[in-house]
């Protein structure tokens, strides 16, 4: 169903399929499964091998990368990875997102505007995607600790790497990729200059993480703490919009 348009009529073919394994992942995989061989056949150690190829597996379905249905609609902001939405708050975009950068283009205007970060468990799909279409205008990697990601000093003390990308209208995103606790490696897909779609695939994230989206000035998150989003369909936000949204948990 790659590329097919599929709409809120009923319109397009759906069928399931199991999910694609990312490349990037594949070597992982292949070494799981070698060390878990290495233990059943060559050394006869089950108590050991048998766990080892179910861990195997599990390395295998972290590395999914299934496809996704997204938003066509220039109004709307869409969720840049899989996971719960652990912290929303009105905050600075990171300097990195701001300074000039010695281009031609400009960064995010400072003042506070709502950061939505969603954390991502071993569990979730750790492909990220493009929040809107446009061009990369910057793809900054800063080393950094390995805190809960769940905690919001996460979004300054982690390895992380921040991410701007402009619509043609000038409209700019820029959201953030933090490594958490067991992460140890964020893996970009793009560079500067490149153009991405929207849902676009842009990186990954190995072994747990977090993404911090930063919304335009005027726009309120259309997500809700402890919300689950799903990279490339769920929408954030609605860009202009401003509202109140509550919700209980039950």
């Amino acid at each position: 169903m790659a590329g097919d348009l599929l709409d809120n009529r009923g319109r397009g073919d759906v069928r399931w399929s199991w999910p694609p394994i990312h490349p990037e992942g594949r070597k992982f995989g292949v070494i799981a499964v070698g060390v878990s061989l290495v233990f059943l056949l060559g050394l006869d150690w089950e108590i050991v091998g048998w766990p080892l190829l179910l861990l195997s597996l599990g390395v295998f379905a972290f590395f999914r990368d299934p496809e996704r249905v997204v938003p066509q609609d220039e109004r709307m902001i869409v969720a840049p990875a899989d996971g719960l939405v652990s912290l929303i708050a009105e905050v600075e975009p990171p300097a990195e997102m701001i300074v000039d950068d010695g281009s031609e283009h400009a960064g995010l205007t400072a003042g506070k505007v709502t950061r939505i970060s969603i954390f991502m468990s071993v569990f979730d799909v750790h492909i990220n995607r493009a929040p809107i279409a446009g061009t990369v205008r910057r793809v900054v990697y800063i080393p950094g600790s390995f805190v809960d990601a769940g905690l919001d000093k996460a979004s300054e003390e982690n390895e992380r790497q921040h991410i701007l990308i402009e619509r043609t209208d000038g409209l700019k995103i820029g959201f953030t990729q933090i490594a958490g606790l067991v992460a140890r490696r964020i893996v970009p897909f793009v560079k500067p200059g490149d153009t991405v779609g929207v849902g676009q695939r842009v990186g990954l994230i190995r072994f747990g993480s977090r993404v911090d989206v930063y919304l335009p000035a005027g726009t309120d998150s259309k997500v809700l703490l402890g919300q689950k989003v799903i990279a490339g369909e769920t929408v954030l936000a609605e860009i202009g919009t401003q509202k109140l949204i509550e919700g209980v948990a039950q």
